[in-house]
C-alpha cells in the first residue's frame, strides 16, 4: 500500500482530560500537513508530555476531540518532492512550532519562537497533531536533517535546539562588552536539557559545573565524562563559588534564587526550567535587586526554538561523542508498551518511545 494511504497507529489523548490517552489506529496523515512523508523511528518523552497526559493543557486540531502527542521526533523520509531538499532515506526531525497566521512581527520573519500574540500552533501540543504516529507528514521548511550516524540519539534534536537557542542568546548578551569572556558555567539540573547545556558549554571551551540532586544513577558519570564537575545538595559548590553564566534547568524556585546569587559581576542567568505556580519562598527581594543592578546582571527566560536553532542543535549533536549521547537515552520503550514511556523511573534521563519494531503494525 502507498505510504500516504496507510492508516497508522498513534498515541492520542483528549487535551484537558487526564488519563484519556490511548494507542489507536488513525486515518492517514492529511496532505496539508506537509509534502514530506516520514516514517517515525522514535519519539522523545519529556515533562511536557506527562503534563499534557495529566490534563494540564493542550489543544486539539480544529473540529477534533483528540490530539496525537509527541513533539521530540526522529524519523526517516519515505517520500519527498524533487525540489524539497530531501530524499528518501534522509534522517529528519520535525520542528515543533508553526507561526501564527496573522502573523505577528516576529512570526513574519521566521522568529516564531518569539510569537507575541500566542496564535502559533505546536505539533503534539497546541492545535496540530504531533509526531507519535507511525507515518507523519512534515513541511520541508519545518524538517531538519539529522546525522544518520547518530542513530536513536538523533531524537535529541528538539531538546538540543532549545539549548542552542539559550546559548545563542547568552553569547549575544555577553557581546555587550568587547572585554566579556565566558570562562565558567554553572548548569542546574542534569536532565536532558541540563546535560545538553553542559555539552555545548564544554564544546565552547568553558569550565562547566553541573548541579543536581541525584547522588547516584547515570547523571553524575554523564556530567563527569564530559569533563564537567558535578555537585549535589549534599556536596554543594564552595560557598563563594561564582560563575560568568548560569543555565537554570530545574524550575525550582529555591535553585533559581541560588543561581542569581552565584552570578559574577556582569553575569548572565538563563532560565529554561518552567516553575510550578503557587510556590512561595522567603527571599529578600530588595537585596537581590540591589545586587543585580549594581553588578549589571542579566536574567532572561528562553523557550522553544526557530529553524536556525534546530540546525545549531543538530550540529552540536553531530560533533558530540556518540557513545555519550546514547547514554543519555536511558530507556527505550516499544510502542505496544507505550504507557511505560510516560511513567518516570528514578534513573531516567531521556526516555524514548521506539517505533521501529512496531512499524509493520500499520494497516
Amino acid at each position: 500500500m502507498h505510504a500516504t494511504e496507510r492508516r497508522r497507529r498513534a498515541v492520542t489523548f483528549v487535551p484537558g482530560v487526564a488519563r484519556s490517552a490511548r494507542l489507536e489506529v488513525v486515518a492517514p496523515p492529511d496532505p496539508a500537513e506537509g509534502a514530506l512523508v516520514v516514517a517515525i523511528d522514535a519519539i522523545g518523552v519529556c515533562g511536557t508530555d506527562r503534563e499534557l497526559l495529566a490534563g494540564a493543557y493542550g489543544t486539539a486540531p480544529a473540529g477534533r476531540e483528540r490530539l496525537i502527542i509527541g513533539h521530540e521526533s526522529l524519523g526517516h523520509v519515505l517520500e519527498a518532492p524533487a525540489d524539497s531538499g530531501f530524499a528518501p532515506g534522509d534522517a529528519v526531525a520535525g520542528i515543533v512550532r508553526r507561526p501564527d497566521p496573522v502573523p505577528c512581527a516576529h512570526c513574519a520573519i521566521g522568529e516564531w519562537d518569539l510569537c507575541e500574540n500566542g496564535a502559533y500552533t505546536e505539533r503534539g501540543i497546541k492545535g496540530r497533531d504531533g509526531y507519535a504516529a507511525q507515518i507523519v507528514r512534515i513541511e520541508p521548511d519545518f524538517a531538519v536533517r539529522v546525522d544518520a550516524a547518530l542513530g536513536v540519539a538523533g531524537v535529541l534534536t528538539e531538546p538540543a535546539s532549545v539549548v542552542a537557542k539559550a546559548w545563542a542568546e547568552i553569547e549575544r548578551l555577553a557581546a555587550r562588552s568587547a572585554a566579556s569572556t565566558i570562562r565558567d558555567v554553572w548548569v542546574t539540573g542534569a536532565g536532558p536539557i541540563g546535560l545538553l547545556a553542559a555539552l555545548m558549554g564544554v564544546q565552547r571551551g568553558c569550565d562547566v559545573a553541573v548541579y543536581d540532586r541525584a547522588e547516584g544513577g547515570p547523571k553524575p558519570a554523564l556530567a563527569r565524562d564530559l569533563g564537567a564537575r558535578y555537585a549535589t545538595p549534599a556536596s554543594p559548590p564552595a560557598a563563594d563559588a561564582a560563575f560568568d553564566v548560569v543555565i537554570e534547568c530545574t524550575g525550582a524556585a529555591s535553585v533559581i534564587v541560588e543561581a542569581i546569587k552565584r552570578l559574577r559581576p556582569n553575569g548572565i542567568l538563563c532560565l529554561t526550567g518552567v516553575s510550578r505556580t503557587g510556590t512561595k519562598i522567603g527571599v529578600d527581594a530588595g537585596a537581590i535587586n540591589r545586587e543585580m543592578v549594581l553588578e549589571n546582571a542579566v536574567v532572561f527566560g528562553s523557550v522553544n526554538a526557530r529553524r536556525t536553532h534546530y540546525a545549531a542543535g543538530a550540529s552540536a549533536l553531530a560533533a558530540a561523542d556518540r557513545h555519550w549521547l546514547h547514554r543519555l537515552v536511558t530507556r527505550r520503550v516499544g510502542l505496544d508498551a507505550w504507557r511505560d514511556a510516560f511513567e518516570p523511573q528514578p534513573d531516567d534521563v531521556k526516555v524514548v518511545l521506539d517505533f521501529v519494531d512496531a512499524r509493520h503494525g500499520a494497516h
